[in-house]
Order: C-alpha cells, then structure tokens, then sequence
C-alpha cells in the first residue's frame, strides 16, 4: 500500500473512531434498527420518521452497549425527520456545517448504528442542489446526494466528508434511486419546529389535482399555460367550503401562477394556514375568482 492510500485509511478510520459516540441505535420498528445521531447536550436525537413504526417503546443503543429509553418529541413525515429525547449524559452532539465548498466528487463517508456496533461505507458526493420539496411538500434547503451504500439500518445515520465536518442525516425514504442527505440547515429548522409545536404545520385545501394545459384561448384570457385540475374535493374541507368543485381548474392562488403540484405545496407552507386568499378557477370555460381559507394539514 503506499504512503497516500495508507494515510487516506488511517484518516477514514479515525473519522470514524471520532463521529462513533455521537451515532447511536433506534430501535422502533419491527425489522430491522435504524440509526439516530445525537442532536443535543440535552439529550435530544434527530433521525427518520420512517424509521418509527411504533412511538411507545423506543429504545436507543449508545457506544457503550447500554441501552436506554427515549420517547418521541414529533415528527415530520414531509421532510423524513423525527425527534427523540433521551438520557444521554457526556455524550457530544453533532453540529452540522454549511455545506459551503462542497462539490460533486468530494469523499464521503456514510455512518450508520444498525445493531450494536458502528458501521461504515465509502462514497462520493453524487449529486449537489438547490432547495427542493419532497414529494410531501416539504422543503429541504439543499440537494445533497452520495453513492454511498446504504446497507438496512442506516437511515437517520450521518454523513461526514474527510475534512471531519458533518454534512447531514442520510434517508432512503425520499428517493428511490439514490441515498439522499437532510443537510444540516433542514435539521435545525425542523427540530427547533418539533421542539415548539411537536409537529409542523402545512396548509391544504382538501383537494386531489393534476397538472393540466390549458388551450391557447383559455390561456391567453387566464395570463398562463396551465393549471390544476381537480379530481376529487373533500366534503367539508377548505375547497369544498369555498364552492369549488372536481373538474375545477385552479390556475392561481393569492396571485400566484401554479404549474404543478411542487408549486401548490410549496404556496401551502406555515405561514399560510389561516388565511385568505383569491383562487382563480376555469370552469366550464368560464373564469372564476372565490375566496378561500387555507386549512391545516392533520
């Protein structure tokens, strides 16, 4: 081996020594553990929300080999976080770093707690972006990808690169097709959110839509290409109780232009529920403008 490739492994091994205390076994679900980093001196712990199946009998595995009772603080299925609280006394919580500097091709390392020991894998960034929203609405504030394998047990796990900086908490629930990473800046909004209110709120209208185009004329009178068609409309959620209707096109809200389902679960954030706003609606041909109340996502 030469001097470089024996370096490079003495320095992955240490970085794994290093971050191993701070990543612990989540055990709340029937097949397989999960794993959860330390979130704060308190005792706090961020992992994935698809990794608790069962909120009554949560139990972290720590370094050491003790075992010790958490319960859930919330969770937010749109962006996969969940926090738990703990017994966690001396152990060093994780502070996320920008992710400042980091390029596509940069090593990393994936670190995971699926049983009683730490677990490692080698990648690279794959894939590096702006904000995003999941399929469930919710907003990650960076797109971060690796190739690192994710073996069963490592969602809610952390990525490291080998400057020793920790980059985010590794999932497999938001893509199919690759392991994905909540950075840092996602994680504190989301817990300091779950800290305060044990959940997060989301707007909705109680409505199941579809992108659709919309004809030149109906597009030249409305000032856009298209819109969203309503398939189906709740019974006495916040659509229905504006009188909008399935087969509705909705082509705006509070004066934005929506193209696609991104787009209005991106418009129904927080600060949103509770409000009033103008829905521009096509039906039958004919434009339409109703005033609805944003409701609050259960």
């Amino acid at each position: 081996m030469s001097a470089d490739l024996a370096s490079l492994s003495q320095s992955l091994s240490s970085l794994v020594e290093r971050f191993a205390p701070s990543v612990v076994r989540v055990e709340a679900r029937r097949r397989h553990g999960a794993t959860g980093i330390v979130w704060s001196a308190e005792g706090h712990i961020v992992t994935t929300h698809h990794a608790i199946e069962h909120e009554g009998s949560i139990t972290v595995g720590l370094a050491d080999g003790r075992t010790v009772s958490a319960e859930l603080i919330g969770r937010d299925p749109s962006t996969d976080v969940a926090l738990l609280k703990a017994d966690l006394p001396g152990l060093t919580p994780l502070a996320p770093a920008p992710l400042d500097g980091l390029k596509v091709g940069h090593l990393v390392l994936a670190l995971g707690r699926p049983g009683r020991t730490a677990r490692a894998t080698l990648g690279i960034v794959s894939a590096l972006g702006d904000t995003w929203r999941t399929y469930a609405g919710g907003r990650i504030d960076r797109y971060l990808e690796t190739d690192a394998d994710l073996p069963p047990g490592f969602s809610g796990g952390a990525l490291v690169d080998v400057q020793g900086r920790f980059l985010g908490l590794l999932t497999a629930a938001l893509s199919r097709t690759a392991a994905v990473v909540i950075p840092g800046e996602t994680l504190g909004r989301v817990t300091q959110a779950l800290l305060q209110h044990g959940g997060i709120r989301r707007g909705y209208l109680g409505v199941g839509a579809h992108p659709v185009r919309l004809p030149k004329p109906l597009s030249e009178r409305v000032g856009t290409e298209g819109g969203l068609i309503f398939l189906s409309v709740e019974p006495g959620g916040p659509a229905d109780q504006a009188g909008l209707v399935m087969g509705d096109v909705l082509v705006s809200l509070g004066g934005q232009p929506l193209h696609s389902i991104e787009e209005l679960l991106g418009y129904l954030g927080d600060e949103k529920v509770g409000t009033q706003v103008q829905a521009k609606v096509l039906r039958a041909g004919e434009v339409r403008e109703v005033s609805l109340t944003i409701g609050r996502r259960s």
